[in-house]
């Protein structure tokens, strides 16, 4: 049924064989703007301007970043839907994209069918980790003394609905385990009361997670992403640590109003990902905590679909759905 689902999902999100083929000689013939949800010097922001400036060389017009904070980022995602599907106006789709649209059927567009998907470009790997009192090593250690201590073990989110709040509920989901939610409005304090231990667990951005574990202040377990993270290379995947096809990042990818034609957004495609391979952008994105990632349209869609299934997963198991 999954199998499906994310079939279905991944279609929508490409649309290429519905596409206009049309022909991109001449595009792009003036600067193209690129929207964002979140506010100046953001993880999405950065993402942006550091691989939109590089595009920018590729494609010989500016790529202009335009930030329009608010609702999740889809304040932003709105402009671009109501765009000309002519590839000049784009958006920087994230992962709170897709647990927007889990969680609530009253969004103003729908996602999946709204955009089409150009890119992948940077991800923040997730972190896990617990505070050392709790006596574990590794993901089975802390899932066996999860289901020994049942709705006792406590887990700090950044935020209801966020990658994180629900990347933990997966696990629970995944090993049959319960663990209390404590909700906090952003990463600084709910690091700061991890490291305190006044709660237990959090995932956490790799970014702002590592500097601890690296101290040891808190005890790393793993990591959600699919490989090995550059910035926590020690840890092992969720993965290898005992929970399969269990994948959990904040990621970031270029996308593009539905009905831009095939050859326009093979072009933006074919810029941004030589960007991702310039061995100044990895820099200086691998220097911010990001992995440059990179990938057809097909796979970015791809990706999009196997999260819009697995964090429905999650939301409808943490009781988020409207």
């Amino acid at each position: 049924m999954q199998r499906v689902a994310v079939l279905a999902l991944t279609l929508a999100l490409t649309g290429l064989a519905a596409l206009p083929q049309g022909r991109a000689d001449d595009f792009p013939s003036r600067p193209l703007r690129l929207l964002i949800g979140f506010p100046p010097g953001s993880a999405a922001d950065i993402t942006a301007r550091v691989v939109g400036d590089s595009m920018s060389q590729t494609l010989g017009q500016q790529v202009v970043v335009e930030s329009r904070p608010g609702a999740g980022s889809s304040i932003a995602a709105e402009s671009v839907v109501r765009a000309p599907p002519d590839g000049y106006t784009l958006y920087i789709g994230t992962s709170s994209n897709v647990t927007n649209a889990a969680m609530s059927s009253t969004l103003r567009f729908d996602f999946a069918k709204d955009f089409v998907a150009v890119t992948p470009l940077t991800g923040l790997p997730l972190i896990l980790a617990v505070h050392p009192s709790l006596g574990v090593s590794s993901l089975k250690e802390l899932i066996a003394l999860a289901k020994s201590k049942p709705d006792e073990l406590t887990y700090a989110s950044v935020g209801v609905g966020t990658v994180p709040h629900l990347s933990t509920e997966l696990i629970g989901v995944r090993a049959n385990v319960k663990l209390v939610h404590v909700p906090y409005p952003g990463s600084p304090p709910a690091v700061t009361d991890l490291i305190a231990g006044r709660v237990s667990v959090m995932f956490g951005v790799a970014s702002t997670m590592m500097p601890h574990v690296e101290s040891g202040r808190i005890k790393g377990l793993a990591s959600g992403s699919a490989q090995r993270p550059h910035i926590a290379p020690n840890l092992p995947t969720m993965m290898e640590a005992g929970l399969p096809d269990f994948e959990a990042s904040v990621w970031f990818g270029l996308m593009a109003p539905a009905g831009t034609p095939r050859a326009v957004v093979d072009k933006l495609a074919a810029a941004a990902n030589k960007a991702l391979k310039s061995d100044d952008v990895v820099a200086k994105l691998r220097a911010q905590g990001f992995e440059p990632l990179g990938g057809s349209p097909e796979e970015f869609a791809q990706l999009i679909a196997r999260d819009m299934v697995k964090w429905s997963e999650a939301a409808k198991t943490a009781g988020l759905q409207k």
